[in-house]
C-alpha cells in the first residue's frame, strides 16, 4: 500500500513537473497556459453558480435538473478527451509501457494524475454546486460531500476507461477518420434540443425534464443526485451503489490498461509497401514552379491526411447546425440565416491556416534550406492559401446555396457566397501571421491523447481562438452591411479578402523568414 501511495504522489509530481517544464522559456506557452487557467476558473465559477441557483426551483424540478447536469458532466468527461484530440496528452499508456510498474501502480498513478490540473479542479468545484442546490439540513450536507466526490470519481474512471480502450484504435488511420466523423456528430447531438425548439417543437418542458429524470434516476449520476436530496439510510444505500459502479469501472479500466500495455501498436504495422501518389486531376491548370508544387502537396494532404479532413467536415456540419438553429419556429428568416452559416464555415475552414507549417513537422527543414529571401516564404504561403481556396470556395458556395434554399430565397446566395469568400481571405491572412508567431507541432500519430506536442495544448487553443477573434473583427466591414440589407456591398468582400490575405502573407513572410530556426524548432518537437 505504501508503494502504491508513493507511486501515486510521484505521478502527481510528474504531471506538475511536465506543466512547469513546458512553461519555461517560451512566452507563447505561458500565455496559452494563462488563458487556459482563466477559462477553467471562469468555468468553475459559472458552473458552481448555475447549479447553486437551481436551489430556488421546486424540489422535484431541482432534483431532475441536477441529475441531468451530473449526467452531462459524465458524458463530457467521456467525449471531450476523444473529440479534443489531446485534452491531456500526459496520460497515454503507451508512454509508460516500458517502465517497471505494475498495472495497479500505473492505474492509481494515472487516476491521480488525471485529477491534477485546473480543469479537473474546475469540474469538482462546479459539481459542488449540485450539493448546494439539493442539500437541506446537516444530514444532506454530510452525504453531499461524498456524493460529489463519488460523482467526480465516476467521471474520471469512465473517461480513463474509454480513452484507454480506444487508444489503440485511434492510432490507426481508419480510427482517426472515424473519430473525425464521430466528433462532428457529437456536436450535432448536443444541438438537437436547440434545433427542436427552433423548429417549433411543442411539448411541456417540465414533463420532458421529468421523463429525463425518470430515465436518469437509476444511473450513477442520478443516484448521486438523489442521495443528496434523499438523505438518511436511503441516501447511504444510493451512495453505496454509486461506489460499486466506480469500482466496477475501475476494474474494467485496469483490464483495458493491462491489454493496452501488451497489445502491439497497430499504427506501426501494415507492411512496407509504398503507394505511389497519383497526379492531381486538375494539376495541368496549376502554375509551375514552387507555387504549383506547394498547391499539389497541400491538396494531397487534404485528400489523404485525417488531420486535414477534420476541419473540412466540421465546417460543413457546423454550418448546417447553425443554419437550422437560426431559423425561427414560425419559419421566419432573414439575410442572417444565409450569411451567418456561410461566414462561420469560412472561419472554421480558415482556422487551418492558423498553423500552416505544423502539419509539415520536421520535413519543413527541406523548405527552410531553400528559402533564400522572404519572397520564397511568401510564395510558399500563397501556395497553401491557393490550395485552401481550391477546396474552400466551392464548399462555401454549396453552403450558401443550401442556406438560401432553406431560407426560402435562393437569391440570397448571391450575396452570401462572396461575403464568405472574403471572410475566408481574411482568415487566411490572419492565419499566416499566427503561423509564424505562434506555431506548434502536430503529432506524427494522432490519437485520443495528442493534438499538439506536450506542453503546447494551451498555445494551440489560444492561437485558434485569437485567429477567430481577429478574423471576426476584420471581417465586420464587409459582413455587417450585408446583414443590414446592403446586399450590393457583397461585391467588395472578395477584393477585401484578397487584400487581407496578401497583406497577411507579406507581413508574415518578413517575420517568418527572420525566425526560421525558431519556426522549425516549434513544429518539430517530439510527440
Amino acid at each position: 500500500m505504501a508503494r502504491v501511495s508513493g507511486m501515486t504522489w510521484l505521478f502527481v509530481r510528474l504531471k506538475l513537473s511536465l506543466v512547469r517544464g513546458g512553461l519555461r522559456g517560451e512566452v507563447g506557452k505561458q500565455v496559452g497556459f494563462a488563458f487556459s487557467l482563466g477559462a477553467a476558473l471562469l468555468a468553475a465559477v459559472a458552473g458552481f453558480g448555475l447549479l447553486s441557483l437551481i436551489r430556488f426551483a421546486p424540489p422535484d424540478v431541482a432534483l431532475d435538473l441536477v441529475s441531468a447536469a451530473f449526467a452531462m458532466f459524465a458524458v463530457g468527461w467521456i467525449v471531450v478527451p476523444l473529440m479534443a484530440f489531446g485534452l491531456d496528452e500526459t496520460l497515454d499508456p503507451a508512454r509508460l509501457a516500458l517502465f517497471p510498474l505494475t498495472t495497479r501502480q500505473l492505474a492509481t498513478g494515472m487516476l491521480a494524475a488525471s485529477a491534477t490540473g485546473p480543469w479537473p479542479i474546475a469540474s469538482l468545484v462546479a459539481l459542488s454546486g449540485g450539493m448546494v442546490a439539493l442539500a437541506h439540513g446537516p444530514g444532506a450536507v454530510l452525504l453531499g460531500v461524498p456524493a460529489v466526490v463519488l460523482q467526480f470519481a465516476f467521471c474520471l474512471t469512465a473517461s480513463r476507461l474509454v480513452t484507454t480502450a480506444l487508444s489503440g484504435v485511434l492510432r490507426t488511420r481508419r480510427g482517426r477518420d472515424l473519430l473525425a466523423v464521430a466528433a462532428v456528430f457529437g456536436v450535432l447531438l448536443f444541438q438537437v434540443p436547440n434545433l427542436l425548439i427552433n423548429r417549433g417543437f411543442s411539448g411541456d418542458p417540465t414533463r420532458i425534464l421529468a421523463s429525463a429524470g425518470d430515465v436518469l434516476r437509476w444511473t450513477p449520476p442520478g443516484l448521486a443526485a438523489h442521495a443528496i436530496a434523499d438523505g438518511g439510510l436511503i441516501g447511504v444505500a444510493e451512495l453505496i451503489v454509486v461506489a460499486m459502479a466506480v469500482v466496477v469501472l475501475g476494474w474494467l479500466w485496469i483490464a483495458a490498461l493491462r491489454h493496452a500495455l501488451v497489445r502491439p501498436d497497430a499504427s506501426s504495422q501494415g507492411g512496407g509497401s509504398v503507394r505511389r501518389s497519383g497526379r492531381v486531376p486538375f494539376g495541368r491548370f496549376l502554375p509551375d514552379g514552387m507555387l504549383g508544387a506547394v498547391v499539389v502537396k497541400e491538396l494531397k494532404y487534404a485528400a489523404r491526411e485525417p488531420r486535414g479532413r477534420v476541419n473540412w467536415i466540421a465546417a460543413l456540419f457546423v454550418s448546417v447546425v447553425i443554419m437550422f438553429s437560426m431559423r425561427g419556429p414560425d419559419g421566419s428568416a432573414g439575410p442572417g440565416i444565409v450569411v451567418g452559416p456561410a461566414c462561420l464555415a469560412a472561419v472554421v475552414i480558415g482556422l487551418q491556416a492558423a498553423n500552416s507549417f505544423g502539419i509539415d513537422g520536421r520535413s519543413l527543414w527541406m523548405n527552410a534550406v531553400v528559402f533564400s529571401t522572404p519572397r520564397d516564404l511568401r510564395t510558399d504561403l500563397a501556395g497553401r492559401h491557393l490550395a485552401m481556396a481550391v477546396i474552400g470556395v466551392p464548399l462555401l458556395t454549396l453552403v450558401s446555396v443550401i442556406a438560401a434554399l432553406v431560407a426560402g430565397d435562393a437569391a440570397w446566395a448571391l450575396a452570401a457566397a462572396p461575403v464568405a469568400w472574403g471572410v475566408l481571405g481574411v482568415a487566411m491572412g490572419v492565419g499566416a501571421l499566427t503561423s509564424v508567431t505562434a506555431p506548434y507541432t502536430y503529432p506524427d500519430r494522432l490519437n485520443a491523447f495528442s493534438g499538439a506536442a506536450p506542453g503546447q495544448g494551451g498555445q494551440a487553443f489560444a492561437s485558434s481562438f485569437a485567429t477567430m477573434l481577429v478574423t471576426g473583427a476584420l471581417a465586420l466591414p464587409v459582413v455587417l452591411p450585408v446583414l443590414f440589407g446592403l446586399t450590393w456591398w457583397a461585391v467588395l468582400a472578395v477584393p477585401y479578402g484578397v487584400a487581407a490575405a496578401w497583406a497577411g502573407r507579406r507581413i508574415a513572410a518578413g517575420i517568418g523568414f527572420a525566425r526560421l530556426p525558431e519556426l522549425l524548432t516549434a513544429v518539430s518537437r517530439p510527440t
